[in-house]
């Protein structure tokens, strides 16, 4: 049986990778399993996280710091640090209150969120919650009406961005869910999806093809849906799930605002790059047109120095915040944030970063 959520969090609790074992202890195992699991063998979960370990940083003394800070402007938006949430589906498989509790913490740490379209709470009753900046992630559906239809809700809901995932039209994860005899339980469920036309289903038999010419091939978005969707919002249009740097240039040719750099955090295709050794070269593509921001691997302040220095202009965290949610809810979520937050100032004081403009690469140490 899990244990209930901590009341208060411990002093043992010192950095993001802390939260996990209060995490497993909370979740049944099945969602545990789920929500970190990866793809096949799970080789790109942790290159993302290791990735970062093998970037060395170089420190600097006696730089001014007086009147640092770390604000940074997205689209519009003034952000007081350069961390946001990332999109993580059905959260109330961690917590009971899930995506709201979420959302309250990141509007008290003045954080930004990206909302999942899978969450398990409308994102009405999310925005409702939360008050904050509030990005949200779609996914292209077969059913391009009720894809217009979230398109439209999210506006309304007052959500200032729309982040497209381009990178998922299989599921990567599934031999997680297989492994764990994971299914959703009574009371979970995408509630964003409700009401929407499924297309046919598939069973494949033995000998033929499980996906391409079935529905599901037929179905999946092309450059001609982003192309479609540009033009179905004002709203600034990010693509996550960018690894190549030929699609980053012609996201941006077909109107894209933003990028994100990410491979799913491991769970679509294994063998994958960490995304901080992808961004170099795709920073390097995009030249300064659009912003980028980087999702996965994220676990210190100082892999969101890293991430800047190699041409991000903003981070996401995922797992790690899940996490915190199972072990302690919305303060937990909290918590994280301002460990990150504090990490960073840290780490750019003792590299004489005053404000993220000082960042770049010779904040890197070079053999």
């Amino acid at each position: 049986m899990p244990l209930p959520p901590l009341r208060e969090i411990p002093p043992e609790i010192a950095c993001l990778d802390d939260y996990a074992a209060f995490a497993r202890e909370r979740m049944v195992p099945q969602a545990w399993a789920y929500l970190n699991g990866g793809a096949a063998d799970e080789i790109t979960v942790a290159e993302n996280v290791a990735a970062f370990g093998r970037l060395r940083l170089r420190g600097r003394v006696l730089a001014d710091l007086k009147d640092g800070h770390t604000a940074v402007e997205l689209f519009g938006q003034r952000f007081d640090y350069p961390i946001m949430l990332a999109p993580v589906a059905f959260q109330t498989l961690a917590h009971a209150d899930g995506e709201p509790a979420t959302a309250v913490a990141a509007a008290a740490m003045r954080a930004g969120m990206v909302v999942s379209t899978q969450s398990s709470t409308t994102l009405e009753e999310i925005a409702r919650a939360g008050r904050g900046p509030l990005w949200f992630q779609l996914y292209i559906q077969p059913d391009r009406a009720f894809t217009e239809a979230l398109v439209r809700r999210a506006e309304a809901a007052g959500y200032r961005a729309l982040v497209v995932t381009v990178d998922a039209p299989v599921n990567g994860v599934r031999n997680v869910e297989q492994r764990a005899g994971f299914a959703l339980p009574p009371g979970v469920s995408a509630v964003n999806l409700q009401g929407m036309r499924a297309p046919a289903g598939h069973a494949a038999r033995a000998g033929d093809s499980p996906f391409f010419g079935t529905p599901l091939a037929a179905l999946a978005p092309t450059w001609k849906d982003l192309e479609w969707l540009r033009g179905l919002t004002r709203l600034p249009l990010l693509a996550k799930g960018v690894t190549a740097l030929e699609d980053a240039v012609r996201a941006i040719g077909v109107g894209i605002d933003g990028i994100v750099v990410s491979n799913h955090g491991g769970r679509t295709l294994d063998t994958l790059p960490a995304t901080i050794d992808l961004l170099p070269p795709i920073a390097e593509a995009v030249g300064g047109r659009v912003p980028l921001l980087l999702d996965g691997g994220v676990r210190r302040g100082t892999d969101v120095l890293k991430a800047l220095a190699l041409g991000a202009a903003a981070v996401l965290v995922g797992r790690p915040y899940v996490h915190a949610l199972a072990a302690a809810g919305p303060a937990g979520v909290a918590h994280v944030l301002h460990i990150l937050r504090t990490e960073l100032e840290v780490a750019m004081a003792l590299t004489g970063c005053r404000t993220l403009a000082d960042v770049d690469r010779s904040v890197l140490h070079t053999a």
